[in-house]
C-alpha cells in the first residue's frame, strides 16, 4: 500500500460513521502494517474468511468498495402502516 493511500484510510477510518465500513478500513490497515489474517481476525472480532474476503476485494484506492449490496437498498420494515391498504 503506497504511504497516499495509507493516509487516506487513516482519515477515513476516523471520519466515517458506518461501524462496518471502519472494521473493514481497520482491517485493510492492520494488514498493511503485516499483521496475519487470523491476528486481525482476533483483534477485530470476526472471522478470518470475512478477513480474507475483504483483504482480497477491499480496494484502498475507492472506498466504495467498502460497501456491500445490503446497504445500497431501500429496505423497510414491514409494519401495520406498510402492508395495510385503504
Amino acid at each position: 500500500m503506497r504511504p497516499e493511500q495509507k493516509e487516506v484510510l487513516q482519515k477515513a477510518l476516523k471520519r466515517e460513521e458506518n461501524g462496518d465500513i471502519r472494521e473493514k478500513i481497520l482491517i485493510l490497515l492492520l494488514l498493511n502494517d503485516g499483521k496475519t489474517q487470523k491476528d486481525i481476525a482476533d483483534f477485530v472480532g470476526c472471522s478470518v474468511n470475512q478477513v480474507s474476503f475483504w483483504c482480497v476485494h477491499g480496494d484502498p484506492d475507492n472506498l466504495e468498495s467498502l460497501r456491500d449490496e445490503r446497504m445500497k437498498g431501500n429496505h423497510r420494515k414491514a409494519t401495520k402502516a406498510v402492508t395495510s391498504k385503504p
